[in-house]
């Protein structure tokens, strides 16, 4: 467990943490997890956000940058700044790294024509020149379930706001998942081609709420942040030195072709205040009191949790092993 600050009443404080003390624990376990592995470094995936880059320095930390290969893996919707991130968080830490643009893979398995077709289902005018992305609704106006929207922009720069039917949405998302999986498999074959192994890079957020593609960035050897709140990874990036351009950057999803933030499309608050809503919901502290720290009232910390209970149904089938007929056993067993 993280040494937390101990204060007399509940606030921002609760998620402080020894960022060195904390530093040398994760790159321990990952030297640890390597030699489990029988692998000799790690590759990552860097998408210039701040969890992918704390991950990086920590990687670098582990096992030292001529151990660590990053990977850069732009697509026709990211936007440029991604990548120049990213490639500024390579050099930062001297790590080697190389470009795999997905975008003709992606365009050749049809991601982008299976997903505008779904588009089309509410805009028969969606194509060339347009752009979108999908939105939920506050947590704090709803009953723990967020609808989803489509958000459409045409070439004039309009935009529109539309409910979707589920047809267009599980369409809509089931293309755009494409696009973490190929991404994954890019790792999967550098990893392979050095014998290295995978880091993941969710946060406690990600990973507690289901906030990633089963099979996409999903998957991984290794998820050195897995256990950190949001907060906690930007005091670990700071110590370690990562760039004041991804510190000051947006939490964003990148993945389609409108700019789109984290809380737009899944955590519908702002990281800092999840963070202490599920820091709360974790540790027992009452609504009330999360309330005084957060600003928000009791009545919106009880819709936040609720909203946290429905997307944890979500994210153990995403957590889950493949179901057998019946048990196997391990391995060594």
């Amino acid at each position: 467990m993280i040494a937390l600050a101990q204060k007399a009443s509940f606030s921002v404080d609760a998620l402080a943490i020894d960022a060195a003390r904390e530093t040398e624990r994760i790159a321990a376990a990952l030297r640890n997890q390597l030699r489990l592995l029988k692998r000799r470094g790690l590759v990552i995936g860097l998408s210039g956000g701040i969890d992918s880059s704390a991950s990086l320095a920590l990687a670098v930390r582990a096992v030292g940058a001529a151990n660590v290969f990053a990977l850069f893996m732009p697509e026709n919707d990211s936007d440029p700044e991604s990548l120049r991130l990213g490639r500024l968080v390579a050099e930062t830490f001297g790590v080697e790294g190389a470009v795999e643009d997905i975008g003709p893979a992606l365009k050749a398995m049809g991601c982008y024509d299976r997903r505008d077709a779904s588009i089309r289902e509410l805009v028969p005018d969606y194509g060339s020149g347009w752009a979108s992305k999908v939105v939920i609704a506050s947590s704090l106006e709803g009953d723990g379930y967020n609808i989803s929207s489509l958000v459409v922009q045409d070439p004039q720069g309009r935009q529109q706001k539309l409910r979707m039917p589920l047809s267009a949405y599980l369409g809509i998302v089931a293309a755009t998942n494409m696009k973490q999986r190929t991404r994954k498999q890019m790792e999967y074959y550098h990893a392979d081609r050095l014998n290295f192994a995978v880091v993941g890079t969710p946060n406690r957020l990600e990973y507690d709420q289901g906030f990633f593609v089963k099979n996409g960035d999903g998957a991984a050897d290794v998820k050195p942040i897995a256990h950190l709140y949001k907060s906690q990874v930007y005091a670990m990036a700071a110590h370690l030195g990562v760039p004041e351009d991804i510190l000051r950057r947006p939490p964003t999803t990148d993945t389609y072709s409108l700019a789109q933030t984290q809380e737009e499309f899944y955590f519908s608050l702002p990281y800092g205040l999840m963070d202490l809503c599920l820091f709360g919901l974790n540790n027992g502290v009452p609504a009330v009191e999360v309330a005084k720290a957060t600003g928000l009232t009791a009545e919106q910390v009880e819709r936040v949790w609720a909203d946290i209970a429905a997307k944890r149904k979500v994210a153990r089938g995403l957590h889950m092993r493949p179901l057998l007929v019946e048990p196997v056993g391990e391995i060594g067993d």
